[in-house]
C-alpha cells in the first residue's frame, strides 16, 4: 500500500484506481468517448481536453508563463508555438478597444 500512496502522491494530476495505480490510457479513452455519447457530443481525443483548457486561460489573459508551467511544458518557446494564435486574436481584441477608447 504504501508503493500505491507513494505513486499517487508523486502524480496527484494522473487519474488513478483504488489501489493507486495509474489507469491505463485506453480506459480512460473508453470512458471519455462514453461521456460524449451521453452527452450527445461529437467524439475527440481525451487530450484535445489539455488544448482547449489551455486556449481558454490564454483566451482569459493568463500568461505564457502560467499557461507553461501548467502544462509542464520544458520550454515557453514550445507553449509559443502551439499556442501563440490566442494571443494574437487577444491582441487583436486589445487593439479594437484601445481604438474605441481613442476614438477610432
Amino acid at each position: 500500500m504504501a508503493a500505491a500512496q507513494s505513486l499517487a502522491s508523486a502524480t496527484p494530476l494522473q487519474p488513478s484506481t483504488l489501489h493507486g495505480t495509474p489507469y491505463h490510457a485506453a480506459t480512460v479513452t473508453r470512458a471519455f468517448q462514453v461521456a460524449l455519447e451521453r452527452a450527445r457530443l461529437p467524439r475527440s481525443r481525451f487530450h484535445d481536453l489539455r488544448h482547449a483548457a489551455a486556449t481558454f486561460l490564454l483566451a482569459e489573459g493568463m500568461t505564457l508563463e502560467d499557461v507553461k508551467n501548467l502544462l509542464g511544458h520544458s520550454s515557453i518557446t514550445l507553449t509559443s508555438n502551439t499556442y501563440g494564435h490566442v494571443l494574437e486574436q487577444r491582441q487583436r481584441e486589445v487593439a479594437r478597444a484601445m481604438d474605441a477608447v481613442l476614438g477610432g
